[in-house]
């Protein structure tokens, strides 16, 4: 090969420039629709396509076969299955909220089930197609070469419906894409008289007029009117939709839950599948059973455990659980007029349309008049012809040329010679002349009409009014398919912890933490802790009783708290799992107290060192692995005791086996810190406190399990200030210095 064969390019850009086109290529052709038509290439070619083969709404219905056949023969160099998954979608009337094509034949369902083959199907366009390719025979848009250069194709329909919001779009283009739902016409048309009556109308009046979309599928939207005013404004945001159901009562006061309505896009039978699969692993325990009763409309029947379970409790569950809320993306990026990708916002997406509707407006009515122009010259032509008609004879009679003769003899253009010599015999009675000049009267009324207005933008903008009042009258509010099929309302407002409790079943369990650290959850409360096994070495640290809906709280000896749910312990076959695969406690530190969560309850923490302060339950609550930090601490001291502070008095024994009583007022309510001191030590550290009650005085058991108890009066020599030594205890007091020995 001769070296002046060989061209040289830089890889980098010869990628960096393909890959570009492709991008474009699939922005531009493919993926997002035009913000005047709201369709992308392959719909409009289906909607030009099925007016060639003349498929009007009041047409007999032909074959989806040969409307596929038709578009990727002539416009649409692509799959057939592509093209017709197209057609489909724009039949079925739970994915487009108006519906551009008939369909007739099986064109799927909401449970997901795909069409029948084309070669099945038949199809018609729709009164809204129909609005939409109005006047593209009238010069009312730009067309453009077909791929093979064969045919023209529309650049943009004319569009006199709003479809990018009515019907909205979804599509996934080179590093962006497009997601709008669908919206209510009635509502549309109101807020484009609106902006045509004041073009500064703000985003806020429009949204009062376009509240939020309006799904095929109905539904609820829970939004908040401050987060939908601002995913107009910008453009982008999105809408929580759940479900609408009711509450249907039963014999006895039992009662059903029916699903009535299911948010947008969500496929019936993977949610039914979805809810089952719940109820058979026990994650919903509120919940036993679920039924498909749907015919022709949807009729999901949800069966409660028993009648005492709340209604919006176990919905709330099930939103949290399942697509029976989901939520819709709104995300307004189309090829704007200049054929560019913006992201626009409610009111740009309209202007942008009636801008549209203008000039198609005024190129229908240049054609219009273009069409009346010639034709005034045609009957003017005709008018000179009865006047002059024994003349006009005997040219066509006598003459060689009789074209050329009428146009000197008459001063008659060649178009208007054209048309007397095509002119029928029939033509010539004097009935037809009336008519002419009836004709010419009405046609010369029209021109001047056309002409003030092509001249006047207040007119034109009041012609569009019109179109848009009368387009309001065929999808009123009032109309089957133009009444709001989605509604709004408010989220339920059960608590989170609620939910999360409504989705456990409650059983009661044993819960064992082991000196080692290996956690279980064994089923039933046990009685005899004896009976527990252990790994070798290992032995009982804690066993409480609990329930599985139980959050569970843990101290370590670093002052940190963590917090488990009963539920997702470990079985009691086995030994269980280390505690530390469930929380990130640090190396060399230990569980010091392990208790089931009782909220609004107070503690008293207490260190080794004999340092403390009283703080509330409800304040632990760690929500992740890491816990919280509570209780400070310096080594070589540690956290010790967790006790609860219900009562009025504390008492605290040392391990110098010295007692102190003092008022727990003493003693500052804290969320975090190192606390004060409760007993000074001179030698060792805390041992054991205890809060209770003055007026039942203060009780402690021994070894062999009796009780006993001294009145504050008893008491009167151990009473004290805070941070004080505290003296012996009384006689009979455990020589363990605990108030419980077990």
């Amino acid at each position: 090969m001769k070296s002046g064969e060989i061209e040289s390019i830089n890889l980098r850009s010869a990628l960096e420039e393909r890959y570009l086109a492709y991008a474009l290529s699939t922005i531009t052709q493919r993926a997002l629709p035009d913000v005047r038509d709201g369709l992308k290439p392959v719909h409009r070619r289906i909607l030009f396509a099925m007016r060639q083969l003349k498929m009007d709404p009041n047409a007999s219905f032909k074959k989806c076969a040969r409307v596929v056949g038709d578009v990727i023969g002539k416009f649409h160099p692509h799959g057939d299955q592509a093209v017709y998954d197209a057609l489909v979608r724009l039949a079925q009337d739970f994915a487009v909220r108006y519906p551009l094509v008939d369909g007739q034949g099986n064109f799927g369902n909401i449970d997901g089930d795909n069409a029948a083959a084309m070669r099945y199907t038949e199809a018609r366009m729709t009164e809204v197609a129909q609005r939409l390719l109005e006047g593209i025979d009238e010069d009312a848009v730009d067309f453009r070469e077909t791929y093979d250069g064969e045919d023209k194709e529309p650049i943009v329909l004319p569009a006199n419906f709003p479809n990018l919001l009515a019907n909205g779009s979804n599509g996934i283009a080179v590093g962006m894409a497009t997601a709008i739902p669908p919206h209510n016409v009635s509502e549309l048309c109101e807020a484009a008289l609106q902006l045509i009556k004041d073009p500064e109308t703000s985003d806020e009046k429009l949204v009062e007029l376009v509240p939020g979309p309006d799904f095929p599928t109905g539904g609820m939207i829970v939004e908040s009117r401050e987060q939908i005013l601002d995913a107009y404004k910008s453009g982008r945001g999105g809408f929580r939709l759940r479900a609408k159901w009711h509450k249907e009562p039963l014999a006895r006061g039992a009662y059903n839950i029916v699903v009535t309505e299911i948010p947008y896009q969500v496929q019936k039978s993977r949610l039914i599948e979805r809810i089952a699969e719940l109820i058979q692993n026990r994650k919903l325990p509120l919940l036993v059973d679920v039924r498909d009763e749907s015919a022709e409309d949807i009729r999901v029947v949800l069966e409660p455990k028993n009648r005492s379970v709340d209604p919006d409790l176990l919905m709330e569950a099930l939103f949290k659980l399942t697509d029976l809320e989901s939520r819709v993306s709104l995300n307004m990026n189309v090829l704007n007029s200049q054929n560019v990708p913006k992201v626009l916002s409610l009111r740009e997406v309209m202007r942008q349309w009636l801008d549209h509707r203008r000039e198609v407006l005024i190129r229908r009515s240049r054609y219009r008049l273009a069409k009346i122009e010639h034709r005034l010259e045609v009957l003017d032509g005709y008018l000179i012809a009865y006047l002059n008609l024994d003349e006009v004879i005997r040219i066509i009679r006598f003459e060689d040329e009789p074209k050329t003769e009428l146009m000197k003899a008459f001063n008659l253009t060649e178009v208007q010679a054209d048309a007397i010599l095509n002119m029928r015999l029939r033509s010539l009675r004097k009935l037809e002349e009336m008519e002419i000049r009836n004709e010419h009267d009405q046609l010369s009324k029209e021109r001047d009409a056309l002409i003030e207005m092509l001249g006047s933008e207040s007119l034109q903008w009041k012609n569009i009014s019109g179109q848009i009042r009368e387009m309001y009258k065929s999808f009123g509010p009032d109309t089957e398919l133009g009444r709001r099929r989605t509604i709004f309302g408010e989220a339920g407002s059960a608590d989170i912890e609620d939910i999360n409790m409504a989705m456990v079943e409650r059983e009661p369990v044993t819960l064992v933490l082991s000196e080692k650290g290996w956690i279980r959850a064994m089923r039933g409360h046990i009685a005899d802790f004896k009976t527990l096994n252990f790994k070798d070495g290992d032995k009982l640290k804690f066993a409480i009783h609990a329930e599985t809906t139980d959050k569970l709280l843990i101290m370590s000896t670093l002052g940190r708290f963590y917090t488990l749910g009963a539920d997702k312990l470990p079985g009691g076959r086995g030994h269980g799992e280390p505690i530390r695969v469930m929380v990130d406690m640090e190396p060399g530190v230990d569980v010091a107290h392990f208790f089931v969560h009782k909220p609004g309850r107070k503690l008293l923490l207490a260190s080794t060192d004999g340092r403390g302060f009283v703080t509330s339950e409800d304040g632990l609550i760690a929500n992740t692995r890491k816990g919280k930090q509570v209780l400070n601490v310096t080594a070589p001291n540690e956290a010790k005791l967790c006790i609860d502070a219900e009562g009025d008095q504390v008492a605290v024994i040392g391990e110098n086996r010295k007692l102190l009583i003092f008022p727990l007022d003493a003693m500052p309510e804290m969320g975090r810190g190192r606390g004060v001191m409760l007993q000074r030590y001179k030698d060792g550290g805390i041992s054991d406190v205890k809060v209770f009650k003055a007026e039942e005085g203060m009780s402690w058991n021994d070894s062999s399990g009796r009780t006993y108890t001294r009145s504050m009066e008893d008491l009167q020599e151990w009473l004290g200030d805070r941070a004080q030594a505290g003296r012996m205890p009384p006689n009979g007091f455990p020589r363990s210095n605990k108030f419980e020995n077990s």
